[in-house]
This record gives structure tokens, C-alpha cells and sequence, in this order.
């Protein structure tokens, strides 16, 4: 309302400023004035300078009414004939007074016979023909996102051919939420637009904004001017890198090769430029382990293996990564990779024998314990899973224990000695991976003797044949035994069996090698005296307890021709 009544006031000097130069200019320049408004069709009367003169139309047949000069003579023209004053074409006021508040054109005529001068002033009017216009169609305006609000930015004024009321009156802002418009009124330099930043920038929220500043100009309806206003809006580094998952947790094999992609972090910066260029590395708590096995694109935010990985030794990792922008003062955000390893099935199971007996008796009975096999297989789940086993034409079994992966290496039959005195037992521990790994040992077994033979003679009976009259002292016969045992039990010695019944009495006449078996007669035998006898001879071995065996031997004597008749 204040505003409205400035303008009325403003509006109202200037009139009577108008009024006031009008009467001193007719006093002092011309005695007759006429108006006309600019843009009137060719011929229109302006004014009857005959009659305002009081003059009649004789007079100007007689005396030559004209107009002699003028700054725009072209403009106007008198008709001789009744000294009427016509418009000779449309006449533009901005051209002919440019900016000029009042247009006067100044007419000097002349009436002959006797010479008067006379002025006649013609004031054109101003009508509302233009509309207002801004010295470019659109303005870019280039604002940084942390400027306050209340930040001013002062635009070019729209212009506007017509003058005083016609001319721009008002501007109007299109509808914003970020900023407002303020107009400073200049007087002659007229109404200065004013752009003011009324609530903070967020280039995220909306890099640009799309404003229209409209002039409006006096006239009813007004005319108006448009201008498009585009306002950049310049980023500052308020944002920090964001990653695009909550998690990232990968399963990987392994013995992956090198390079082998592990996974790929991806992190956005909604800042523009530098301030939203990501780049990515390991966090300051990553330990020097963890850069020999892996390694991060600073640029894609790809993990790659770049060592051995190793189930056995670790089966998970937990790496932290950081994203941040390349801006000025860099804003960075961390984030965790679990890695979780998966077994591969790369170790064989490996076998060990504790408690081992290399020997066995021949006579232990079967479930007797021989060795404890330990199995041990590194990998996990099946690959470490593992079926031990071994021959089955052996007389010995392997007996799962309560244990996992321990074993009972048992006899499962009598053993004999004499039939086998060693075994070379091979134990397989097969894993169960895909594909399988196995390994094998083989352990020897030795089967110790026991007395469990007796000496066996290699005749039974023996028959021997002596010719009488023998040499006393001498071997007459052998016998032999033998014994399938070994050591001190196949050791064996030899004694004839004496009782002292009679039928034993020729027994005394014999003797015998304890360790060979020979036998030797102590007298000469006589045929005529003795044609045949037996005795039996004892073999024991050196076992304990010893074993023995007996064999009968039966001697017959051989006549010779040693009578004479």
C-alpha cells in the first residue's frame, strides 16, 4: 500500500512538471499547441491553424500559408486551402524522441503578405506499442551450494520503448522455494531487479533451477517481458562416499589362482568432480599378512588374490575398505569384506603308526593289538573325512576306536610261523573329495616262533643192516630229525632211550652223537650169537618247554663166513 501510494505521488509531480514547462514553453516559443498520440493513420488532422489564427480561408488563398522548418517537417503538412495541419505518416515517439518523457515537435510556419511568423508546437503522445525486453533471453547464474541465505545477486533491468506509465512498472519471480526477488527503485535508471537467496542450496538435491523473471509495463492490459534465469548450482564436498551394499561377504576356493577376482566393492559419491570421484583402499587396521594375500583396484574397487590362500592356515577374513573422494579436504567411509574360505581337497590324509610291535608271537590270539594307526587329513568336511582300510587275505584287521580317525591294527586269525613268518601289511586312508585323495602305508610284521613242533625223524622206523664182526667204536648207522621252529627251539639233541628193562641190555652196547644222531657199536656183533634187535632213539629240541619224539630203530646183523665147518 505505501509503495502504491509513492508511486501515485511520484506519478502526480511529474503531471504537474508537465503542465508547469507546457505553459512557459507557449509563452515563450509558440502561441498555438496541439497533441496527437504516436501510431495514427496517415492524414489524420491534427489541428486548424487557419482558425486558431483567426484567419478565413480567403486570407490564405491570398497570403500563402506554410510551414517553413522544423526538425521533423517530413512528419506534418498544412493544406493550403483551409489551413488545416494533417499527419504525412505514422509517427513513432521512440523514434522521434527516443526516451524523451515529453515529445514536442516544434513547427515554424510562415504567413506571406505581410511576413508573420507563427509556432506551432505538436506534443505526440505515448501509447503502450512495446513491450518490456531484457537485454538477453536468458541469464546463467552460477551459485555455490554452501552460499548463505540472503545472498544477493543483482540482474540487468528489462527496458521499454514507451515512457513514463508505460514503461516497466513491476517483475514478478516465478514460483521457487530457494529464491525470492527484491526491486530497488534507480528513478531515471528505473527499477533494478534483484535476485536474493532465501534458503540453502543443495546441488544433490537439485543441481539446477529454472526461474522466469517477468516485467510488466502500465498499460491495461499490461505487456511483459520474460527472461529465463538458470541458476548452477556449484558443488561443495558435503558427501561422503556411500557404499551401494550393507554387507559384503564372499565364499572363496582355496589355492585360487593369483588375480583372481575376490569381489567387487562399489561406493558413489553424490558430489560432482573430484568431490564425488571414489577411490578405494585397504583400511589402516589391514595387517601386513593380509597385503601379501590380497590386493585392491584403487580405481573399480575390485579385491584380487594375490597370494597363496590357504584353507589350513585361515578359513576366514575379515578386511576393511575404505571409498573416499578426491576433494580438497577428502571425506572417506569404511566398510567390512568377509571373505569366507572354502575348503579345497588338497591334502591327502597322512598316516602314522604309534605302539608299533614289529613282532608278534605265532600263538597270540586273534584281536591281539599290533600297532595304532593315527589318520590325519588337514582339509574340512568330506575332504577331511576319511576311510581307512586295508587286505583282506591277510590275518589281520584294522578296528575302528571311539576315537575319530584312530584305529586298531589286530590279528583277526591264528597266526603260524611255519607257514608265514612275515607279512608286509599296506594300509590305505582314502578321503572322500571330490576327486578323492588317498595315501598308503605299508608296515612289516614279523611273526615270532614259538616251541609249538616237535622233532619229526625222517624215518619211523628205522632198519638198519650191521655185518657182524665189526669194529668196535665205529659208526654203524645215523638217524635224523628235524624241526620245523627255528632258534633254540629247532635246536636239537639226540639220546637213545634206556629203561634198563632186558630186552633194552644191548642198549649199553650202543652209543650215540647227541648233536649229529650217529650211532656207534662199542663190541663186534656176532651173528651166531645175535641176529637182530631194536631200540628206540629220543630227539629233543631246546624249546622251552622242549618238545621231543622218539623213533624205533631195528638192527639186523649180517652173517659172515668167519666159521669154519
Amino acid at each position: 500500500m505505501e509503495q502504491r501510494r509513492e508511486e501515485t505521488g511520484r506519478t502526480r509531480g511529474y503531471l504537474v512538471g508537465c503542465l508547469v514547462a507546457v505553459l512557459l514553453w507557449s509563452v515563450a516559443s509558440a502561441q498555438i499547441r496541439y497533441s496527437v498520440s504516436e501510431e495514427v493513420d496517415e492524414g489524420t488532422v491534427v489541428g486548424n491553424i487557419a482558425k486558431d489564427l483567426g484567419l478565413d480561408k480567403s486570407t490564405l488563398v491570398e497570403r500563402k500559408y506554410r510551414i517553413v522548418s522544423s526538425n521533423t517537417d517530413h512528419l506534418f503538412h498544412v493544406n493550403q486551402n483551409d489551413g488545416i495541419l494533417y499527419v504525412s505518416r505514422k509517427i513513432d515517439r521512440e523514434e522521434v524522441c527516443a526516451q524523451s518523457s515529453t515529445c514536442l515537435i516544434n513547427l515554424k510556419t510562415v504567413l506571406e503578405n505581410p511576413l508573420e511568423v507563427h509556432y506551432i508546437g505538436v506534443e505526440v503522445l505515448d501509447i503502450n506499442d512495446h513491450s518490456p525486453s531484457f537485454p538477453e533471453e536468458e541469464k546463467r547464474l552460477e551459485i555455490s551450494e554452501s552460499v548463505l541465505p540472503g545472498a544477493r545477486f543483482q540482474l540487468k533491468p528489462s527496458r521499454d520503448g514507451d515512457s513514463g506509465h508505460y514503461s516497466v512498472q513491476q517483475y514478478k519471480l516465478s514460483h521457487n522455494d530457494h529464491f525470492r526477488l527484491e526491486v530497488r527503485d534507480k528513478g531515471e535508471d528505473g527499477k533494478i531487479p534483484i535476485l536474493v537467496l532465501q534458503k540453502s542450496l543443495d546441488r544433490e538435491a537439485e543441481r539446477r533451477h529454472a526461474l522466469v523473471l517477468t516485467a510488466l509495463d502500465g498499460g491495461k492490459p499490461p505487456k511483459s517481458g520474460e527472461m529465463n534465469i538458470i541458476v548452477e548450482v556449484l558443488d561443495v564436498n558435503d558427501n561422503t562416499p556411500v557404499f551401494t551394499k550393507d554387507v559384503y561377504s564372499v565364499a572363496l576356493f582355496e589355492n585360487s589362482p593369483v588375480g583372481t577376482t575376490v569381489v567387487q566393492v562399489n561406493a558413489s559419491d553424490l558430489d560432482e568432480g573430484q568431490n564425488g570421484e571414489v577411490y578405494y583402499s585397504f583400511g589402516n587396521s589391514v595387517s601386513n599378512k593380509l597385503f601379501e594375500l590380497f590386493e585392491i583396484n584403487p580405481l573399480t574397487g575390485e579385491i584380487l588374490v594375490k597370494g597363496l590362500i590357504d584353507y589350513e592356515q585361515k578359513d576366514k577374513y575379515e578386511i576393511e575398505i575404505e571409498a573416499s573422494d578426491k576433494g580438497i579436504a577428502p571425506l572417506t567411509t569404511e566398510k567390512s569384506v568377509i571373505i569366507q574360505i572354502v575348503d579345497a581337497n588338497d591334502n591327502a590324509p597322512e598316516i602314522e603308526v604309534t605302539s608299533f610291535s614289529s613282532s608278534i608271537p605265532e600263538d597270540s590270539r586273534p584281536g591281539t593289538t599290533v600297532a595304532l594307526i593315527s589318520i590325519n587329513d588337514l582339509d574340512s568336511g568330506l575332504n577331511g573325512k576319511v576311510i581307512c582300510s586295508m587286505s583282506e587275505d591277510v590275518p589281520f584287521e584294522l578296528s575302528p576306536s571311539l576315537q575319530e580317525n584312530m584305529y586298531s591294527l589286530v590279528t583277526k586269525s591264528p597266526l603260524d610261523r611255519e607257514k608265514q613268518s612275515q607279512y608286509e601289511l599296506t594300509i590305505t586312508a582314502k578321503d572322500e573329495g571330490q576327486p578323492p585323495l588317498s595315501s598308503e602305508k605299508t608296515i612289516s610284521v614279523v611273526v615270532s616262533d614259538v616251541n609249538d613242533n616237535s622233532p619229526e625223524f625222517s624215518l619211523s622206523p628205522y632198519t638198519v643192516y650191521v655185518t657182524e664182526a665189526n669194529e668196535p667204536g665205529v659208526s654203524v648207522f645215523s638217524v635224523k630229525a628235524f624241526d620245523p621252529d627255528e632258534n633254540d627251539n629247532a635246536l636239537i639233541s639226540y639220546h637213545i632211550f634206556r629203561n634198563g628193562n632186558t630186552a633194552n641190555e644191548l642198549t649199553s652196547f650202543l652209543n650215540i652223537n647227541s648233536e649229529t644222531g650217529d650211532i656207534l657199536a662199542l663190541k663186534s656183533f656176532d651173528f651166531e650169537t645175535l641176529k637182530t634187535f631194536q631200540f628206540q632213539v629220543v630227539a629233543t629240541d631246546s624249546g622251552t618247554p622242549s618238545l621231543s619224539n622218539n623213533v624205533t630203530v631195528n638192527v639186523f646183523i649180517l652173517d659172515q663166513n668167519d666159521n669154519a665147518p
